[in-house]
This record gives C-alpha cells, sequence and structure tokens, in this order.
C-alpha cells in the first residue's frame, strides 16, 4: 500500500477510536480529504486507496484538479471548504459538488442562480463562527437560524448544516468545549424543524474532540498527505 493509502488508514483507525470512546457508531463520520496545495496525483493516490470526497479551499486551485481527474469525476466528490467570494460563485456552483462555506444570503443567492438545472442540487453547509473571532468568516451564532432558513429556501440548492473552524486550543477539553457551541446551533436549528444532517467539524489536529462534540464530518489535510511546504 502506498504511504498515502497507509496514512488513510491510520486516520480512519483514530475516527473509530474516537467514535468508540464516545459510544457512536464509525459509519455516523464522513472522511473529508483536503487537498489543497497537494498535487492531483496525490489525490489519485487517495483515490485508488478508497477515498471519494476532497476539499479545496481555493476555488481556482480545486477547479485545475477536477479538470486534472477528470477521468475520475464520477466517482469523486469535491467540497468547496475555504471563503467564498461573489467572483468565483458561478465556477463554484458549476463545478463542485458542496460547499461548506456559506455565511450570508448573497453568496447562496449567486450559488442558487448560477446552479446548472441539469446538476443534482447543490450541497451547502453555513459556516458559523463560534468564538467571536472579528476577523473570522462564519455567520454570528445568533444569527445562524435566521440565514438557515433564508438559504433552505433557495431552489437548487439543498442545506445539509454547519461547518466551523474554531481556534486552535491546547487541550482535548477545550476543543470540545468549543465544538460543543457548534453542536448546539446546529441542534438549535434542527429544533426549528429544518432537517440538517452534517455537521462538518475537526481537522488533523483536534478530530477527536470534534467527534466526542457530535461531528459527522471531520476534515482531514495533514494527517493524510503530510505537512504543507
Amino acid at each position: 500500500m502506498t504511504m498515502i493509502g497507509d496514512k488513510l488508514q491510520q486516520v480512519q483507525a483514530r475516527i473509530v477510536t474516537a467514535c468508540t470512546a464516545v459510544g457512536r457508531d464509525p459509519a455516523s463520520v464522513r472522511l473529508l480529504s483536503v487537498s489543497k496545495t497537494f498535487p492531483p496525483e496525490a489525490l489519485r493516490e487517495a483515490h485508488a486507496a478508497g477515498q471519494h470526497a476532497f476539499g479545496e479551499n481555493y476555488v481556482q486551485e480545486g477547479l485545475a484538479k477536477i479538470e486534472a481527474l477528470a477521468d475520475l469525476r464520477a466517482t469523486l466528490e469535491w467540497h468547496c471548504i475555504g471563503p467564498l467570494q461573489s467572483n468565483k460563485t458561478r465556477a463554484v456552483a458549476e463545478q463542485f459538488d458542496w460547499v461548506h462555506s456559506i455565511d450570508r444570503l448573497k453568496i447562496a443567492e449567486r450559488l442558487s442562480a448560477q446552479r446548472p438545472a441539469g446538476l443534482p442540487p447543490l450541497q451547502v453547509c453555513l459556516q458559523v463562527n463560534v468564538d467571536g473571532g472579528a476577523n473570522k468568516s462564519g455567520v454570528p451564532a445568533e444569527e445562524a437560524l435566521a440565514l438557515a432558513r433564508a438559504v433552505a429556501a433557495l431552489p437548487r440548492l439543498q442545506l445539509r448544516g454547519l461547518m466551523a473552524i474554531p481556534e486552535p486550543a491546547p487541550d482535548f477539553a477545550t476543543q470540545r468545549d468549543l465544538f460543543l457551541r457548534a453542536t448546539a446551533v446546529f441542534d438549535q436549528i434542527r429544533a426549528a424543524g429544518m432537517p440538517l444532517d452534517v455537521l462538518s467539524l475537526g481537522m488533523s489536529a483536534d478530530l477527536e474532540a470534534a467527534i466526542a462534540a457530535g461531528s459527522t464530518m471531520v476534515r482531514v489535510g495533514s494527517a493524510i498527505f503530510g505537512g504543507r511546504s
């Protein structure tokens, strides 16, 4: 098995261990491989080892990889997970399967209008700012429900859940407490009658705490592909 295949197995084992520790079914957590800065060959290697969902932070880089891996398109799921500017929404609506980083209605409206009719609805998550950092992306927690209602009403989009990227924390308990803030917003929106099923929380360094807090999708890059140059 390749090195990337080995690393994927190690991450999957971490997911199983983390789920077992809190009495969750490991099948309830999906692995999203974050492939920014890594070449298409690395994704091809991960795909050969059984990985099908890939997250890209930068739209142009993601589009280049979608093109380079066009022969695998039917078996790949492309997630846009970085901040999204208005001038990039058309390319994302036309080429990606998921967007995790919607934090204002204008972006969602553009994605909805620009999603081609021949494609399935674009799967979307709202990005929530759970620790109040002023320069961080994400809708404030107290505004998330109103945004969720507005996004859910748009055609060509399917609102699936929430994503959050809290500030790095030094220990498991602090990490989990930050993630639990996102879980609370998720639960609030579901309690309002919206059928969310995706909580996109946790990365290489803190996926165990995210799973303990209820994450259903972990976004892992360096633990699979290695450190970024």
